[in-house]
């Protein structure tokens, strides 16, 4: 047993936690945050540090917003907690009229859960469920190569193979894997699909950009041609909205760059504006009315504990409310032009390669010789660089990025952009 009494926070910490995505053993000091306000975090020290991302890409509107916080607090005060099988209350309801109204028009009923993997999970089962019912069987996913949608089993299965998921290689389910689309391999990618559509249960995917694979981003026409193959073969579409939703795009959702629509939809991280862990997964009147039956073996047999809970709804609430105001709208369309302008300087940067960017994300790879990889060494080089600058850019191995709330300013964004250029100069080759 441990007889050192830890006397300050970090040691505390690194006396009973365990971090996620951290070797512990060779993982630098955690820093301790005990304030967040606006756009900055604040450890104990006093130092303030500019969160560029938004903190695992969920703080729509900065950290600790007022409005957001009035809001819990009231319900807090009324409802905390309510099974929702059987029962229901006004912030659940109320939250699925008000998102329904922003989808894609063939989005007709809500499922909660509490984090995108889940909301992952659910799509997943509903898609398998959907041709079981009609007393069919599909077993087959179609997913991108590169693609991310979750840490849960069903969610590791349609997530490209990496050194994440090989441990586990033997209990994931059989998922064919396919390149993000492009006008050149379109015609080869439909005969593949067109081999096995008996076969496959439904088609998942990150819209336009795969976070967590580097933001590799691709075009919507070409992702829409695809889709609309698909719904011309009778292939379910689950489209993985769990980051780009909620105005990181530059639109409310990545679906309103298409004219062709998902029959399922997952939601989480942004959906509450950062403050409270939920999963969302919508889909359209055909998948719910295969669930709809007098035999209860036909029902969809998934739940969780915090299901609709009350207070993450009303989080959802107020952050929506914020989102749909004229002034972040307004912060939005700036912050994407402000990236859109220092695109052209990061162009011409020689230690840049790739620079990218939709709407409030931007994206480039810092050249290191042999294209791009998470577990390159400079990531942490750059990672110690920026928070030593203040900076909270949390980089996927060489490839650097910007996902900040859309409370960040435009002196604040110049002030990244300035430091941004400054370490590349420092690390020039």
């Amino acid at each position: 047993m441990n007889t050192i009494t830890p006397i300050n926070l970090q040691e505390r910490d690194k006396a009973v936690n365990w971090h996620p995505y951290t070797q512990m053993k060779t993982a630098d000091n955690i820093i301790p945050i005990v304030k967040g306000k606006g756009l900055y975090l604040y450890d104990t020290e006093g130092k303030q540090y500019m969160d560029v991302v938004s903190s695992w890409w969920v703080t729509l509107h900065g950290h600790s917003h007022p409005y957001i916080a009035q809001r819990i607090f009231e319900q807090l005060n009324t409802l905390e907690q309510v099974i929702f099988a059987g029962f229901t209350h006004e912030p659940a309801t109320q939250l699925s009229e008000n998102l329904l109204k922003l989808l894609p028009h063939n989005q007709n009923k809500v499922f909660y859960s509490d984090n995108g993997s889940t909301a992952v999970e659910v799509a997943l089962k509903m898609c398998i469920q959907y041709a079981h019912n009609q007393g069919k069987e599909k077993t087959k996913i179609l997913a991108f190569k590169n693609a991310y949608h979750g840490d849960t089993f069903g969610a590791m299965s349609v997530s490209g193979k990496s050194y994440w998921t090989k441990p586990f290689e033997s209990r994931l389910f059989e998922v064919i894997f396919i390149d993000t689309p492009n006008a050149e391999n379109l015609e080869s990618l439909q005969l593949q699909i067109n081999e096995m559509t008996d076969e496959v249960a439904c088609f998942i995917y990150e819209p336009l950009v795969q976070g967590a694979a580097g933001m590799l981003m691709y075009k919507a026409e070409d992702l829409n041609n695809l889709m609309t193959f698909c719904r011309q073969q009778g292939i379910l579409m689950i489209q993985d909205e769990v980051f780009t939703g909620f105005g990181r795009t530059g639109k409310l959702f990545a679906a309103h760059y298409l004219t062709e629509q998902p029959d399922i939809m997952c939601f989480s991280k942004g959906l509450t504006g950062g403050t409270m862990p939920m999963g969302v997964t919508t889909c359209s009147k055909e998948i719910y009315e295969a669930f709809w039956s007098d035999d209860k073996h036909k029902t969809l047999f998934h739940g969780h504990s915090f299901t609709a809970n009350p207070l993450a709804c009303v989080a959802a609430l107020a952050s929506m409310e914020l989102l749909l105001k004229k002034d972040t709208q307004m912060n939005i369309k700036r912050i994407s032009q402000q990236h859109s302008e220092f695109l052209k300087a990061l162009s011409q940067h020689p230690q840049v390669e790739n620079p990218r960017q939709i709407g409030t994300i931007l994206a480039f790879d810092f050249k290191t010789g042999h294209g791009t990889s998470y577990f390159n060494e400079i990531g942490k080089k750059l990672y110690n660089e920026f928070l030593e600058r203040g900076i909270i850019m949390r980089p996927l191995g060489n490839v650097l990025y910007l996902v900040p709330p859309y409370c960040i300013s435009s002196e604040e964004l110049d002030i990244v952009y300035q430091n941004i250029l400054e370490i590349l100069d420092q690390f020039k080759n």
